[in-house]
């Protein structure tokens, strides 16, 4: 599990990435500046003054991580009494603290819940909701000197992916160089992975991919990796594509329609295929506490001021609006 920092620290970390040459964000969600990541939630509410007050700890998707904090940035001036304390441990890692040890009130997730990680919630008297905060469109993405590969379909994303994936280039396509591919995707706990095996390859009846890979559950490590390998590949959220678009190159996917370019119209017009919906999960009993109800409520009035700056694609107003909702039904359920 990463490191933490309160979101006060935020800013400051983000400006000394930037001038170390990283992307925007590269530790944006994985320190603390007080406290160990298992301790207890802090349940305070408001102080003497009527301001919410407390902390908050949030865990989860590498992917959504970037939005969360983001929010938190612009959070921070409006309770400077209320502590953020964000980490990445992947969707899969964050839903295991939520679930299981109760010490998170947020959880950040690419994917929706799965049943097992619901079940576990509920043997453990954890009620939440889901809330639907933003859309991604999941980018595969080549070292920039791989310029014979502009596209590539399904089948071929099965070859590089699937539990036989090449090792060279010239095993995907006849006429691509003698090349050695190297690959660098997330992890089993990510929800990025959960989605690529769910979209590439579950269809082809594949239900595991190939395991000789460079895994990371940290998409900056997945980006760095990628652009220091020349002939390699790789996958994961829009934004970290966004923040490194001078260093890699994006590829077009063809789910059988056509290649088609991963960007805000394609993955809202749905015409892309590894577009999906980004959301985070909020412990219903958290919304009791004052200050995580201020905190949800200010996401959703602000998410989409900031979606654009992380690199991400709103979500439609529609989704929104019906969000507000089940957050405003589940505060006035747990006062």
């Amino acid at each position: 599990m990463g490191k933490f920092r309160s979101v006060a620290a935020v800013a400051a970390v983000a400006l000394l990435a930037t001038a170390c040459g990283n992307a925007p964000g590269d530790q944006a969600s994985t320190s603390q500046s007080d406290g160990n990541a298992a301790s207890a939630p802090d349940d305070g509410s408001a102080d003497a003054g009527g301001e919410p007050s407390g902390s908050i700890a949030i865990d989860g998707s590498s992917t959504v991580g970037p939005l969360t904090d983001a929010v938190a940035q612009r959070y921070a001036p409006e309770a400077p009494n209320v502590t953020v304390n964000l980490s990445i441990s992947g969707t899969g890692g964050g839903f295991e603290r939520f679930c299981n040890t109760g010490d998170t009130h947020i959880s950040n997730a690419s994917r929706p819940i799965k049943d097992a990680e619901a079940q576990t919630c509920e043997d453990n008297g954890i009620d939440y909701i889901e809330v639907r905060v933003a859309t991604d469109a999941l980018t595969m993405v080549t070292h920039p000197e791989t310029e014979f590969v502009s596209c590539l379909t399904q089948d071929e994303v099965v070859d590089i992916w699937g539990p036989d994936g090449a090792d060279n280039w010239s095993q995907v396509r006849d006429g691509f160089p003698d090349q050695k591919l190297a690959v660098f995707a997330p992890g089993s706990d990510s929800g990025t992975y959960d989605f690529f095996n769910e979209t590439v390859l579950e269809p082809n009846d594949i239900n595991q991919p190939r395991q000789d890979y460079n895994a990371s559950e940290d998409d900056n490590v997945i980006a760095q990796g990628i652009i220091g390998t020349p002939g390699s590949w790789g996958y994961f959220g829009y934004a970290y594509y966004q923040q490194n678009t001078d260093r890699l190159t994006a590829l077009a996917y063809d789910a059988g329609d056509g290649c088609v370019e991963p960007s805000a119209e394609t993955a809202q017009d749905d015409s892309y295929k590894l577009a999906r919906p980004l959301f985070i999960y909020v412990k219903k009993s958290a919304l009791a506490d004052e200050h995580v109800a201020d905190f949800v409520n200010f996401y959703l009035d602000n998410v989409d001021a900031v979606v654009g700056e992380v690199g991400y694609i709103a979500a439609s107003q529609e989704e929104l609006d019906q969000a507000r909702q089940k957050v405003a039904d589940a505060i006035e359920a747990a006062e």
